[in-house]
């Protein structure tokens, strides 16, 4: 199975000068690689493969000297990730490839011969050799791809795939079903009724954030040491806020996943809710598609089920005790008075425990209450999800709301 470990490293000075020359040529070749592509395409209509990239390598050393100062599989690792990226492009999944800037996190990948010579080094091949750093927790199985990269704030990390040689476990639903509803007054509210709020890392640095912004701003010449130190000093805010978030989010995550075995949440169209002006914020601050990410690597590790419920099913306007439809609601009501139970729901818990239900269905009969008609959007090809498609149905779901809907 493989597992990443994330670690800090601490390079010298020389060591630093030759990953800032590697992290240039590795970004030479990705954005000299994409322009070919693209330029080969239009004039021919034809595409160019990753392998044919590869064989420009040494003609562009040949005329460019300075390329030999990175590590060769270096380049050719950058030449192949850009196929990957243009695979994920035709297949759905990610945007066309972009050329890489200078400014923001540069990251270089080394493919093998990486070697872990104790809890305080690690032997990087080349001419970069053995770097400084704290490997916090033990190292089982063989090392594969070694990412390297260095973030806006200054600080160096090595990011390890490791594969430790045993099979994945397989999954099972006997234990504990939970059903989560993930919000904006409160982060996450769970179907038993536990309700967690989020830290509203930006909110909180805010001040801070705009005093260091403030100070770059005035700043006429951005190529002084001091808008440099400027620049810094807004990065490591931005680092800050992102540390308190990922803290938050994997504690929650990990938290969830110990005490559950199936894991219910919708599947969010949170780009398509980031075009609200007065969300935008407080979604983006929220990182709900991170703290999905975590919660399925972390229960697959561990032979749990993880599952997304398609994002059109109206958990929210739908009654949990007798899944009849209530009216819409604006945001502003949190609890509410059912016309047909006669009970007071919280709005948010009655919505998990309808992710919960629903997650239920899906699991054991392999169809969900939201597919009226026989009507689903086409799958895309190539797109990965963990919903479960809706299988096609004859007449109208006696609990659906909508007419129009699509499963995934």
């Amino acid at each position: 199975m493989l597992k990443a470990v994330k670690v800090r490293i601490y390079p010298t000075v020389a060591q630093q000068v030759h990953l800032a020359q590697a992290f240039g040529c590795v970004r030479w070749v990705w954005n000299q690689s994409l322009a070919t592509m693209t330029a080969t395409y239009q004039e021919t209509g034809k595409g160019v493969t990753a392998m044919t990239m590869k064989k420009s390598i040494p003609v562009w050393k040949a005329e460019f000297e300075w390329l030999s100062e990175c590590y060769s599989q270096c380049l050719q690792q950058s030449v192949l990730n850009l196929g990957v990226a243009f695979g994920n492009f035709f297949d759905g999944r990610s945007l066309y490839p972009t050329f890489k800037k200078r400014q923001g996190k540069q990251s270089i990948q080394y493919p093998q011969n990486v070697k872990i010579l104790s809890d305080r080094e690690i032997k990087f091949p080349g001419k970069l050799g053995v770097v400084k750093a704290i490997v916090h927790r033990d190292i089982e199985g063989k090392v594969k791809t070694v990412t390297l990269s260095k973030n806006p704030d200054g600080r160096y990390f090595a990011s390890m795939l490791l594969d430790d040689g045993t099979e994945s476990p397989e999954s099972s639903s006997d234990g504990n079903i939970i059903g989560i509803d993930l919000g904006l007054t409160d982060f996450a509210v769970t179907s038993n009724g536990s309700k967690y709020q989020h830290p509203k890392a930006t909110q909180k640095h805010e001040k801070n954030l705009a005093r260091k912004q403030k100070k770059l701003a005035r700043k006429k010449d951005k190529t002084t040491n001091k808008s440099r130190k400027a620049k810094l000093a807004v990065a490591k805010v931005h680092s800050k806020i992102k540390r308190v978030r990922e803290d938050f989010l994997h504690k929650l995550s990990r938290r969830i996943v110990d005490e559950n075995q199936v894991i219910v949440v919708e599947n969010l169209a949170v780009r398509n809710m980031v075009k609200n002006h007065c969300l935008a914020k407080a979604i983006s601050d929220a990182g709900w598609g991170m703290f999905c990410t975590m919660l399925k690597y972390k229960a697959e590790m561990v032979g749990k089920i993880y599952l997304e419920i398609g994002r059109f099913f109206a958990s929210t306007h739908l009654c949990s005790n007798t899944l009849k439809p209530l009216p819409k609601m604006d945001l502003s009501v949190r609890a509410f008075d059912c016309p047909h139970c006669k009970q007071r729901h919280d709005r948010d818990i009655n919505a998990a425990i309808n992710i919960k239900n629903e997650g239920l269905r899906v699991l054991t009969l392999g169809t969900s209450v939201i597919a009226p008609e026989g009507y689903v959007r086409p799958k895309q090809y190539g797109r990965k999800s963990t919903t479960v498609a809706a299988v096609v149905v004859e007449g109208r779901s006696p609990h659906s709301t909508r007419s129009r809907v699509s499963v995934w």
